[in-house]
């Protein structure tokens, strides 16, 4: 089943609308100068390493100990980007440098 061209343009415009609908409803609640509420504070402190522990998670999930290679290239990584990152402190450079090791050692290391 296709959309017709009217239901193209009515879905773009949607998404449009929901895009910028979000990045800007925080610049229109809480205009430069206002204090924002303490629960929008709290949030925007503890929501960022939140989101990464989940996402550790839900990378590491599916690791079997009991099989080859171990999770030897999880661990490693993870070894690297923690230390990178206390290194650096630049959570792009963190990320990116522990991606490209992560990609190596399954690719040219631990080929299973």
């Amino acid at each position: 089943m296709s959309l017709t061209p009217i239901q193209i343009v009515i879905t773009i415009v949607a998404v449009t609308l929901g895009a910028m609908t979000t990045r800007f409803a925080p610049f229109i609640l809480f205009p430069e100068g206002k204090e924002p509420p303490e629960v929008v504070s709290y949030l925007g402190q503890v929501l960022p390493p939140v989101m990464m522990g989940l996402l550790v998670v839900y990378c590491l999930k599916s690791i079997s100990i009991q099989a080859s290679p171990h999770g030897l290239p999880e661990l490693i990584a993870i070894s690297f980007i923690t230390a990178i990152h206390l290194w650096r402190k630049n959570v792009l450079l963190s990320i990116g440098c522990g991606t490209a090791l992560y990609m190596f050692l399954i690719q040219q290391v631990f080929i299973v």
